[in-house]
């Protein structure tokens, strides 16, 4: 039975910032019900941590207004309100509850400790005949399609890839339905500024790889650019490991992270590059990242809160320093290695570090100086615009070889140095002073 139009249906969005290819909105407008959208940037993520530094920093925040701003202005078209709260949803979701008479909230389902345990919060708040409706939405397999036993993922990524490709299949893009119930709320919101979440105002620094803004539909428009328009994709093997500017990478990793992006979106413009196009190394190979993303998040599924322990999935017994003046020097780009000093220095001005990067000042932390891996990866949850729980952690399990990495191997920095920054202009770009500093 519907709904009058006092009594809507409330969506609440967390990590799921778009419209299109969005299971939870597609099952919301389907009731057929009146619907209030609600979005909180939740002050915990903006406090600072037991390590000394905040959980958030400006650059993920900066990120986060602007994929909620333009989330506003999508629903907006589509006659749905989205109101916006800086308080903790188990605050904000039983008074929107109260207020409206709501009794079905649909959301995306997370997994991960921090996520259930505000769900649980929200839940110990609301009065028992409010019905939840929850949609996987960060897969590109779908876990109903996940022909694999998740209690006995494979301990290796190259296996799981194997079974994937061979028992799972992409689903169709979920095509934007109609809606025309509109409700309207009987309060206006703001979008927090930065100065709201304890930041002040910044300048893009200009040798930043990640000049980009948040939202949907920036997302979609570097999609288009990327694979349809200077057809970078057709490279993207040869150039993923690089280290500067805007292209060496498709740079989709941080509108997914935030749910801006639909990974199904990404497979399916490959596939249709490839049909129109070209289909080689490269093209497969976007795929293959996706696939790897895909994995850190089964494998989050599988082990749970082990992810974010010492001893990681593998729950190995480990003792590791936390030298204060070795974690400074690492955070801060001062170390005796100017191939990490670097990277770690782009981190710290743009929020924004390339894959070998990471690898290698992740191994250099956890292997060489042998600190605790959790502090880097913490730091890296502060700092990376792109910053999603499962890759995060799962890839420093990995590195620090409490993970899926079976060789358990340290980088060799000025190895990997002379390899991917032979001339040393990376170094040179990073290390020189400038007027951002």
């Amino acid at each position: 039975m519907q709904k009058t139009q006092e009594q809507p249906s409330l969506i609440w969005f967390r990590n799921d910032l778009r419209i299109h290819d969005n299971p939870v909105l597609t099952k919301a407008i389907a009731s057929g019900n009146p619907l209030l959208a609600v979005f909180c940037f939740d002050p915990r993520h903006y406090e600072v941590t037991e390590y000394g530094f905040k959980k958030t920093q400006k650059y993920r925040a900066q990120f986060l207004i602007e994929s909620s701003q333009d989330l506003k202005s999508s629903l907006k078209k589509i006659g749905i309100s989205l109101l916006v709260f800086h308080d903790k949803p188990e605050n904000v979701i039983p008074s929107l509850v109260s207020k409206y008479d709501i009794d079905e909230i649909y959301y995306q389902t997370e997994w991960t400790t921090e996520e259930v345990d505000v769900l649980n919060a929200v839940k110990a708040n609301l009065p028992e005949n409010v019905t939840f409706h929850q949609e996987y939405g960060q897969f590109l397999i779908h876990p109903d399609d996940f022909h694999i036993d998740i209690d006995n993922l494979p301990k290796i990524f190259t296996e799981f890839r194997k079974q994937v490709e061979k028992r799972c299949k992409v689903r169709a893009e979920i095509e934007p339905s109609f809606y025309h119930n509109n409700f309207s709320p009987s309060e206006i919101t703001e979008i927090p500024s930065l100065e709201d979440l304890g930041f002040e105002n910044f300048e893009t620094h200009p040798n930043s790889a990640f000049p980009f803004n948040g939202g949907e539909t920036e997302a979609l428009k570097r999609l288009e650019e990327y694979i349809f328009k200077s057809q970078k994709i057709a490279h993207y093997k040869q150039t993923r490991n690089g280290l500067i500017g805007t292209d060496y990478s498709s740079k989709f990793s941080a509108w997914l992270a935030n749910g801006c992006l639909s990974p199904r979106k990404i497979y399916w413009s490959v596939k249709q590059f490839e049909k129109e196009h070209v289909k080689n190394e490269s093209t497969y190979w976007l795929i293959f990242e996706l696939l790897w993303r895909d994995y850190f998040k089964y494998s989050s599924l599988e082990h749970g809160a082990n992810l974010f322990k010492l001893g990681g999935i593998k729950q190995k017994d480990l003792t590791w320093d936390r030298n204060e003046q070795l974690l400074h020097q690492w955070m801060s780009g001062t170390t005796e290695e100017p191939f990490v000093n670097a990277n770690m220095l782009e981190l710290n001005q743009t929020g924004w570090m390339s894959n070998r990067g990471r690898q290698n000042v992740a191994s250099y932390l956890s292997k060489t100086l042998k600190q605790d891996w959790r502090i880097g990866a913490a730091y890296f949850e502060s700092l990376l615009i792109d910053y999603d729980v499962h890759s995060n952690y799962g890839n420093w399990n990995y590195v620090a070889g409490v993970g899926n990495d079976p060789r358990d191997r340290e980088f060799n920095v000025k190895l990997q140095a002379e390899r991917y920054d032979g001339s040393g202009r990376y170094q040179r770009l990073w290390l020189q002073k400038t007027l951002f500093e």
